[in-house]
């Protein structure tokens, strides 16, 4: 396991002194209502509190993975019902809203909350929100994650193709780290020595530091391996949500892929936090936040003094930059497996190693893809790419990842000659803005599906006119899910934090730093 040097966690008295006082604030039952838990270290033992119960544990080091020692329950444990499988189907999900505590399960969570506090900018408290909780103040969307909650954790995930099983829809779930080992076995990368998730060498790594693990049911052993994989994200889209809108013929281009391969029907769960850029970087590494770098969308760098942004239009092209370097991305470890590979990264923040990618031309100063205005793109709601802001823009960067892909995979793209990649990643954003806006039941959700799968069509559709489709695979995910939320359950814990009078910084609205 990581030891962490004590210097970038204080640990005097009078520091674990604030840090309780700051955790007794938040766990106040005043703010029960938008405090689910509070996540927390202290030595070598974890502890999860909440206003009516907290659960404290060890982890050791078992293989290539932690084992975990409940040392202590005090009270409701709250996290005593880890099922990945909670919530699902969607009429479930919707029988369930803005579940308490209680009714709520939190898949993994020990391995979520060792993870985060390997890391040594790990915050000292991690307060996580309420099911129903509204950021009012933050904007006040209709949808909402970053909780280890299931709904909010639990992304898609879809695989198809070449070389993958044609089982249909699989009662069970995954992780989002397990999905880049999974596709370099997928492609028949062969296994060698890397870094474990608890610190320790592994043998049969594929990545050169592997917190994930080969999905095997996914995989046919019987048929060649595929010569080209192509990854989709929709980011922000809640799986239950997706799978019942492909049940009603609402996203036949998505459906075409679940019939020709493999759904984990409990979907893929992602990493505290549960936010955009840590979770695109744990899926395109195999990593966990804790240990790839990318904490959070903000965070603080006790080492350095200064607040970090990652997820921001100013900052995406240089994001990589805090990628832990002994973490490889998916990009790399496919032209390290297969010398004079390619490997295209479209519309994603994590590009590390990628052949082509648009924050790369960002970074070499060279134009952009031209984006089209809102009336001349196909595959976009009118209803709603005119009157939302954040639906056109976010509809218009889609069409651009359409044309990127189209042109790379035909040969010729931006006066240069391509063939035809390996692997290729493509980001789409509508899915998140639109979900956010609107809730994930709503029409606005709807209709970013619909033209989201319109445009995964069109890739599929240049898949075929490649003559490669037979050697294709392709997988589905996204980075988190989308949760509904109640608009009357608002309010913000800085102001119980501020009447501590304890110095401290909230990154994220969810990391908590004492005395930073």
């Amino acid at each position: 396991m990581t030891v962490v040097d004590p210097a970038y966690r204080p640990a005097t008295d009078e520091h674990q002194a604030d840090v309780e006082t700051a955790r007794r604030a938040l766990l106040d039952p005043a703010m029960a209502h938008i405090v689910d838990m509070v996540l927390s270290v202290d030595g070598d033992t974890y502890e999860a509190s909440s206003v009516d119960g907290r659960v404290r544990f060890r982890a050791r080091p078992e293989g290539t993975d932690w084992a975990f020692e409940v040392t202590g329950v005090e009270g409701a444990d709250p996290l005593a019902n880890q099922d990945p499988g909670h919530d699902t189907p969607l009429t479930a999900e919707r029988a369930n809203p803005y579940p308490v505590r209680t009714a709520n399960a939190y898949p993994f969570a020990f391995d979520q909350i060792v993870q985060l506090f390997d890391a040594p900018a790990a915050p000292d408290l991690v307060a996580i929100h309420t099911a129903g909780h509204n950021w009012e103040d933050q904007g006040g969307h209709r949808g909402e994650h970053g909780s280890i909650g299931v709904v909010q954790a639990r992304a898609p995930f879809i695989m198809a193709g070449a070389g993958v099983r044609q089982v249909g829809m699989l009662a069970r779930s995954a992780r989002l780290v397990d999905i880049a080992p999974t596709v370099l076995a997928l492609m028949g990368a062969e296994a060698g020595t890397g870094i474990a998730c608890n610190g320790s060498e592994r043998h049969d790594a594929l990545l050169a530091r592997q917190d994930g693990e080969v999905i095997a049911e996914l995989l046919d052993p019987t048929g060649p391996a595929p010569d080209h994989v192509v990854g989709f994200l929709l980011d922000g889209t809640n799986a239950n949500v997706l799978h019942d809108l492909v049940g009603r013929g609402e996203a036949p281009n998505i459906a075409r892929l679940m019939s020709m391969g493999t759904t984990l029907a409990h979907g893929a769960m992602s990493s505290l936090p549960t936010i955009t850029l840590a979770n695109h970087t744990s899926i395109l590494t195999g990593c966990y936040p804790g240990h790839h770098g990318v904490l959070h969308n903000a965070w603080w760098d006790r080492a350095r003094g200064e607040q970090v942004i990652t997820n921001s239009p100013y900052h995406w092209m240089t994001s990589m930059e805090h990628l832990d370097p002994t973490v490889e991305s998916l990009y790399a470890a496919v032209k390290r497996h297969f010398p004079g590979s390619l490997a295209v990264s479209v519309n994603e923040p994590c590009d590390a190693a990628a052949d082509y990618s648009i924050f790369d031309l960002m970074r070499r100063g060279e134009p952009l893809p031209a984006m089209p205005a809102a009336d001349e793109m196909p595959d976009a709601t009118e209803r709603f790419v005119r009157p939302v802001k954040d639906y056109e823009v976010s509809s218009r960067i889609d069409h651009t990842a359409v044309d990127q892909f189209v042109g790379i995979w035909s040969g010729h793209y931006r006066g240069d000659s391509w063939p035809l990649p390996k692997f290729t990643w493509v980001n789409f954003t509508l899915t998140d803005a639109a979900f956010h806006e609107g809730g994930p039941y709503s029409d606005i959700a709807a209709a970013s599906v619909r033209d989201t799968d319109a445009r995964v069509g069109r890739i599929l559709a240049a898949v075929e006119a490649s003559g490669a489709w037979d050697r294709t695979a392709f997988f589905l995910t996204a980075d988190h899910g989308m949760e509904e939320s109640n608009p009357g359950c608002t309010g913000n814990w800085a102001d119980a934090l501020n009447d501590t009078g304890v110095a401290y910084r909230d990154e994220g609205y969810s990391f908590i730093y004492v005395n930073p």
